[in-house]
């Protein structure tokens, strides 16, 4: 059985249909990435996952159990943490304060604590009096990834992290990636740099239009055939 199931989710804003029937897995221990281009639902879908948008409780499963209608603090406590798009770290509150803050509500045991994040990310502790605003644009991501891993969680979901970021900061964040999975999380990557997702991801699917278009591992995946589900024509 999947750690993480979503079956045939669908999500609405109002009349607006974002998501169609989309059907995925994430086994223990695994990465995947969701790949696709800006509006095709790769948010919606985290978010949905993560219990800030509501939905029919068996669409989504974790660990069996449906969840697809508990809000985002009970989902938060059964060990599914979330790095948002654009980091959303909070700005009255220092580095320090920030990264506590993402243990509440889950005081699980595991690889990860206050000194183990700084250990990660020594930056921050070099920072950890200072507010966000002072921070650099990596520096922020690295505490929004520091605060989620401060639950221990049995799921991190990453939202679009390399989003505004330079090259060599990217290659810094995803460079953690290893030590994260050695601790045993599964992880969901939403990135729209294919190259990118098909180096860290164990699987990965494409969305386009609020569906999924193509989904399996990077070594089984042409170009061709992930360019055409992620934009709906051939060739690169």
């Amino acid at each position: 059985m999947a750690l993480l199931e979503v079956k045939g989710l669908t999500a609405r804003y109002g009349d607006f249909q974002a998501l169609f029937g989309i059907d995925l897995a994430l086994n223990s221990g695994e990465t995947i990435a969701i790949v696709g281009a800006n509006g095709a639902g790769k948010s919606t879908l985290m978010r949905s996952i993560a219990g800030v948008l509501g939905n029919p409780a068996e669409q989504i499963l974790f660990d069996g159990r449906p969840i697809g209608a508990a809000p985002a603090a009970e989902v938060m406590s059964l060990g599914i943490a979330m790095v948002p798009e654009g980091r959303k770290l909070f700005p009255s509150l220092s580095v320090e304060e920030n990264l506590l803050i993402g243990k509440y509500g889950r005081r699980a045991p595991g690889a990860w604590s206050l000194e183990t994040v700084y250990q990660l990310f020594p930056a921050l502790k070099e920072r950890r009096n200072a507010f966000p605003a002072a921070l650099s644009g990596g520096q922020q991501q690295m505490a929004a990834i520091g605060r989620a891993l401060m639950s221990n969680p049995r799921v991190l979901l990453c939202d679009e992290i390399s989003l505004g970021l330079a090259p060599v900061v990217i290659r810094d964040i995803y460079g953690v990636f290893p030590r994260l999975r050695e601790t045993g999380a599964s992880m969901v990557i939403v990135e729209q740099d294919i190259g990118r997702a098909l180096r860290a991801a164990d699987r990965v699917y494409c969305m386009m239009g609020g569906r999924i278009t193509l989904s399996g591992s990077p070594a089984g995946l042409t170009r061709d055939a992930i360019h055409a589900a992620y934009f709906g024509a051939p060739g690169w």
